[in-house]
């Protein structure tokens, strides 16, 4: 016993010493630097956000205390008389960002079930490469598409079937010049399809299987589990997706500056031109010949950029309470 005794001493001697050695005082130093290293990675992005907003906003100053409130209300846009709104823009660019999501949701979560549930094995990897293909495509590329085939199109076959059957609303009324934000809006959608169907396949997979047996085990068809089971469990992941793809529509420039006609108007019909925040800025920045027109441009960056926080931050409220409710109280 008195052995076990000395032997319990010692142990806990040696204990003491490993605990107070230069190597582990070394490793506690390392974890310190890492530590603070990962936090200075952090601040800098945190400090790049607030660096663009405060230069956007030090740039537009004049145009900002010029114009106000109005700037934000205002549908006038007239560079000679020096009378400036954003409104018809910021319409635009909600308008056909929404109209994009309405066509590219049910196309991007459509496939993504497919791949995940449905498309046998020899399937699957080809026509996901064949998807995340379509986000390389440079958005200039889909621009020329879109001026050579998608506008002809459209005043030849889109509009006219769209207008013969519905018409009777007032959203599918008005000439039809094949450039359009309806024809902006399809561009979009065939541009935010791979971003939301690669997050929502991922989401879907990511999807324990024990999910579906269980639901299979309950007597329901493949539908029913695909319902049921799959969609409800992953619907946090889906709507990240859906909203990284409203961002990427929101942003884009190029592809819609070459399709949406480029008019400061707001109209009802999706027919009729229109243009975006992000448009009239490429449009028209080199043109801009004297300071408060630079800075209006730069402050209709600024406009964009807040819609896109206000989005993001929608965006995560929408997803915290989904992920409260009592479908994700019971997953946390």
């Amino acid at each position: 016993m008195a052995n076990v005794g000395t032997e319990s001493v010692q142990l806990n001697s040696a204990t003491s010493n490993v605990s107070w050695s230069p190597i582990h005082r070394q490793v506690n130093l390392g974890d310190w630097l890492f530590r603070g290293l990962t936090a200075l990675f952090a601040g800098c992005v945190i400090a790049l956000l607030v660096g663009i907003f405060a230069i956007l906003t030090w740039e537009s100053t004049d145009a900002i205390r010029r114009f106000g409130i109005g700037f934000l209300t205002s549908t006038k846009w007239d560079p000679v008389f020096k009378e400036f709104g954003a409104l018809a823009f910021i319409y635009g660019t909600l308008l056909s960002s929404a109209l994009a999501l309405l066509q590219a949701v049910p196309l991007s979560i459509g496939t993504a079930v497919f791949l995940s549930e449905i498309a046998p094995g020899w399937l699957r990897a080809p026509v996901s490469f064949l998807v995340e293909l379509l986000a390389t495509i440079p958005s200039v590329i889909y621009g020329l598409w879109g001026i050579f085939v998608l506008v002809p199109w459209m005043r030849s076959y889109i509009g006219p079937a769209l207008s013969s059957t519905l018409g009777f609303l007032p959203f599918f009324q008005g000439p039809n010049y094949g450039v359009s934000v309806l024809t902006a809006s399809i561009i979009l959608a065939i541009m935010t399809v791979p971003y939301i169907t690669s997050v929502t396949h991922e989401v879907l997979r990511a999807v324990p299987p024990m999910q579906r047996e269980a639901a299979l085990a309950l007597g329901a068809t493949k539908w029913e589990m695909i319902r049921l089971a799959v969609l409800p469990f992953g619907r946090t992941g889906i709507i990240g997706a859906i909203m990284l793809g409203l961002g990427r529509a929101i942003g884009e420039t190029m592809a819609v500056t070459m399709v949406i006609g480029n008019r400061a108007d707001i109209s009802a019909s999706f027919f009729a031109p229109g243009s975006t925040m992000a448009s009239v800025i490429a449009n028209e920045f080199n043109e801009a010949t004297y300071d408060l027109y630079v800075q209006v441009l730069v402050e209709v960056g600024l406009v964009l950029l807040l819609v896109t926080v206000v989005v993001n931050i929608l965006a995560r409220v929408l997803v915290w309470s989904v992920r409260t409710g009592p479908t994700g109280a019971a997953r946390a």
